[in-house]
């Protein structure tokens, strides 16, 4: 029988969320029901209900989460009821070019429940990046289920999204190890997580760069051995900034996790030669980059883009929990606060101020 829970939902562009009735389909085959525990508050969902993702309104909001499995589709074997999982919105086929060719972290055909939860008159709900868990319940494909050991489902359902973009960006997309140095452009949630990826990797000198203080003081707390306030800074004063703290050569590994031309030029020359660049900010469609194509050429080295920080969840979130479970991976310091579900709109507000890393709803 379909189940009527609560969920957060957007009706229209730039319009206050609404917690109300939604409706969940029973499980079809290779779909599962999960009892939502945790919901990280994440720009992301204020970028669906801006209009910034699509215009497919309404959207049921939330996808960086921990739950237990309440009910299984037909076929599905990866989870059983009462699993604990991390949703992941990356969910991949098995079978396309790249997963054939054994790099299924960049699958290109990645896939979410086939059916719709609804709203009570029947008006079909657009589910964030293919999961909507600011909601009791959410019907998601079994595929982006991940078993992992139980634990705060408020802390570790952030690597639902954020914190593994911005720590696989640094590991896996980077390949930052023990020694290197490490620039990264922006603390905020993702920067802070490449941060703390780096230094998890055993890099050496981890300069985080942002023109917030209280962001530059979260880098310090997750592991940057420098930071630099760039407020009022040229491109040019940031790129020297990054070379004097790396021997006047520049980072191994910059990170870019603003997502701007400026920043991302700013990533480009503050590396060393035959450095990586790693953009893990979101551009916006209209932004267009000029850098001179012999300086391309002349500076070697790889400019790359993270895509949920080329995570295989199955792989990367029961290790990154365990690693959390062991006392090596700070997850908790990314939880600024713990609200409800209704507190939603609220917390859009402290994000877009900067107050909180994390809002995360419990329910």
């Amino acid at each position: 029988m379909p189940q009527t829970v609560k969920g957060v939902i957007s009706r229209s562009k730039g319009a206050p969320v609404e917690l109300t009735d939604i409706v969940i389909p029973d499980p079809g085959p290779g779909e599962v029901i999960v009892d939502v525990k945790s919901c990280g508050v994440c720009h992301t969902d204020f970028h669906y209900r801006e209009g910034g993702i699509s215009d497919d309104y309404p959207f049921l909001l939330g996808h960086e989460s921990a739950g237990v499995v309440a009910e299984i589709g037909e076929g599905v074997t990866n989870v059983e009821v009462g699993d604990f999982v991390i949703l992941n919105w990356r969910a991949i086929c098995g079978d396309c070019r790249a997963c054939r060719r054994g790099e299924p972290w960049y699958c290109f055909a990645t896939h979410n429940a086939s059916q719709k939860m609804t709203l009570p008159d029947g008006t079909e709900l657009e589910a964030a990046l293919g999961i909507g868990s600011f909601a009791e319940k959410t019907l998601v494909a079994a595929g982006q289920c991940t078993k992992v050991p139980e634990s705060d489902p408020a802390v570790v359902g952030l690597l639902g999204c954020g914190m593994m973009a911005g720590i696989g960006a640094a590991i896996n997309t980077g390949e930052v190890t023990r020694g290197k140095t490490v620039a990264v452009i922006g603390c905020g949630g993702v920067g802070c997580a490449a941060i703390a990826g780096s230094a998890l990797a055993g890099a050496g000198t981890i300069i985080g760069l942002d023109i917030d203080e209280k962001k530059l003081d979260w880098a310090k707390d997750l592991g940057a051995t420098d930071v630099v306030d760039t407020k009022g800074m040229s491109e040019d004063e940031v790129v020297a900034a990054i070379q004097e703290r790396t021997g006047g050569f520049g980072a191994d590994v910059v990170i870019d996790a603003v997502g701007l031309p400026a920043t991302w030029r700013q990533a480009f020359y503050g590396r060393d030669l035959a450095g990586t660049v790693v953009l893990v900010g979101v551009p916006t469609p209209e932004m267009e980059l000029t850098v001179p194509l012999l300086d391309v050429f002349g500076r070697g080295g790889r400019l790359k883009s993270s895509w949920y920080g080329d995570c295989l969840p199955a792989r990367d979130f029961p290790m990154l929990v365990d690693l959390y479970q062991q006392g090596r991976l700070p997850l908790e310091k990314f939880v600024s606060e713990r609200i409800g579900i209704g507190d939603v709109e609220a917390a859009f507000d402290k994000m877009a101020e900067g107050r909180v890393l994390r809002s995360v709803v419990e329910l």
